[in-house]
């Protein structure tokens, strides 16, 4: 007796491979038996899988999740379109490790949120512990953010680390290391990430290293000086001898499309000298950060509380507009990249009304300046205010999806269109970054076969994440699986309506226990928090 047999399905292995029909059958956790002809017939749960294809589960390769699941655990968000797997931690930002007297700036960074956690961990071990005890519905690959390492051991300075203090942010990643986390990542164009200089990445990058870890990066520049931002990213994976992941590749500005083309070029070059580079990437033309991301670097010095002084300083406030202005060397200015009618509020907590509309339409509805409406949003929400930025070409992102060096990552959180995590109007890719690739990129315009975007999806990050069973159908691997309508899957997340739940997912078995059955969620929760190998 097995406990979960599938039958009569087109199986899509994850290699890459081209379709074949098959049958499935799982048993403690396990893919054990897969057949080419004929059918199982004696199952706990069976499934009919006619018409239906079945692929690993999706590995999400860039989530921000961290928080999110300790909220809500069911991850519908994500789990509704086939993903299995979240690798978490990313752009520099971690919920570990906090150290006590740092635990109010992290409570800080979350807003209303953070009082539907009970904040009782510090260490890494600690928070992989939590997750584990609260249960969650996929699985998560953990990474740990330098910018949190240097809330914990600098604050907000705008320095170099002392010798002394480079030490105490290695000998906290090396703990996590050491406790099975899955690398480093970092955000160099948020604070206190953009303070450090190459070096002290490259020193840190050496400890995950020394583990088997992985270097993920939101890169220095992802506009004027992507190519730059590039180079650095190998540079650091050739000293540090690392494996390196580059976040949501992407070229923004209308100055800069069409750099994708040679930034995908450098990938390829430094893979042809044996640096493990490759790039994730969502099927989406506007990004999603925070509206404080728009203020220069030197204005973020100590912290959001100080920002906010300056902002409120007539003459702080008037030199930090005028850096906007003037695009101030060695920041990526992202207010002039995408323009204030491209940049619209996706949620903030006192200021419902504003949430859809632009930094233009809201100036323009309290007779300000937009300069002066972004700064003024920004001092009444304390510094919390999520926004979208429409900056990109679908050309650019068609390169990057058809090149054999990218992954898909959301650079989405596990959410659900109800209380807490239902509010305001987030990016559309936390709900449909999946099922839109499969059915508008590959089904509908052919960019890419199916086989090929499920390989990007499966196989390829869990290749970098050093998965050895997980990722492609075969016999003694987990029983990840997604189980989905060819002909029906898309996305339905729009940006006007984000809260959408895709279309065309039947069937998402985590670990052998069936999650999503029949479009539904079952309540089960299954996941873990997986240690590197």
């Amino acid at each position: 007796m097995y406990d979960i047999i599938i039958n009569n399905a087109k199986i899509v292995d994850g290699t890459g491979s081209p379709w074949y029909y098959g049958s499935i059958a799982i048993r403690n956790g396990k893919i054990v038996e897969i057949k080419r002809k004929g059918k199982f017939k004696s199952g706990e749960h069976v499934i009919n899988a006619e018409g239906l294809m079945v692929a690993p589960g999706f590995i999400d390769m860039h989530s921000h999740s961290d928080a999110y699941l300790l909220i809500n655990p069911k991850a519908e968000s994500k789990i509704r379109q086939g993903v299995t797997l979240e690798v978490i931690g990313n752009c520099g930002s971690s919920m570990a490790p906090i150290l006590p007297d740092k635990l109010s700036e992290f409570k800080r960074r979350l807003g209303e949120l953070a009082q539907y956690i009970t904040w009782d961990w510090s260490t890494y071990k600690e928070y992989k512990e939590k997750l584990m005890k609260n249960g969650i519905a996929l699985n998560v690959a953990p990474l740990i953010g330098h910018g949190t390492l240097r809330v914990n051991v600098m604050g907000y300075e705008n320095r170099e680390p002392t010798m002394e203090e480079l030490e105490e942010m290695k000998r906290l990643l090396e703990q996590c290391m050491k406790d099975g986390a899955f690398g480093l990542s970092t955000g160099l164009i948020y604070t206190p990430g953009s303070y450090a200089k190459t070096e002290e990445i490259i020193e840190l990058a050496k400890v995950a290293a020394k583990y088997g870890g992985i270097y993920s990066s939101h890169i220095r520049s992802e506009a004027d000086k992507l190519i730059e931002a590039i180079m650095e990213a190998i540079r650091i994976g050739k000293e540090a001898k690392i494996r390196v992941e580059i976040s949501h590749l992407k070229s923004a500005g209308i100055r800069n499309w069409g750099k994708i083309v040679e930034a995908l070029k450098r990938i390829e070059e430094a893979r042809l000298e044996g640096v493990d580079v490759t790039a994730d990437f969502y099927p989406y033309t506007a990004g999603s950060t925070s509206l404080t991301a728009c203020i220069p670097p030197w204005a973020h010095v100590g912290g959001i509380e100080e920002m906010i002084k300056r902002l409120k300083d007539p003459e702080q406030r008037m030199k930090i507009r005028r850096d906007i202005e003037a695009s101030i060397e060695g920041w990526e200015n992202l207010a002039n990249l995408a323009g204030w009618d491209k940049i619209i509020v996706a949620s903030c907590e006192k200021n419902k009304q504003y949430e859809g509309l632009s930094i233009s339409e809201i100036a323009k509805i309290n007779g300000k300046d937009p300069y002066d409406q972004a700064f003024d949003l920004i001092i009444e929400e304390e510094g919390r205010v999520q926004i979208i930025l429409h900056m990109m070409r679908e050309e650019d992102m068609l390169e990057a999806l058809k090149s054999p060096y990218t992954m898909v990552g959301t650079d989405g959180s596990s959410i659900a269109p109800y209380e807490p995590l239902g509010r305001g109007k987030p990016h559309p890719r936390s709900y449909g970054t999946f099922p839109r690739i499969i059915g508008r990129y590959a089904r509908d315009k052919r960019v890419i076969t199916i086989e090929e975007a499920i390989r990007k999806m499966t196989s390829l990050p869990a290749n970098k994440l050093g998965l050895k069973d997980r990722g492609i159908m075969r016999r003694g691997f987990w029983a990840d699986l997604v189980i989905f309508n060819p002909k029906t899957i898309i996305d339905t997340a729009s940006f006007e309506n984000p809260h959408q739940y895709p279309e065309g997912i039947e069937y998402v078995i985590v670990n052998g226990k069936i999650v999503i059955d029949r479009g539904e969620h079952t309540g089960e929760l299954p996941g873990k928090v997986l240690e590197r190998e």
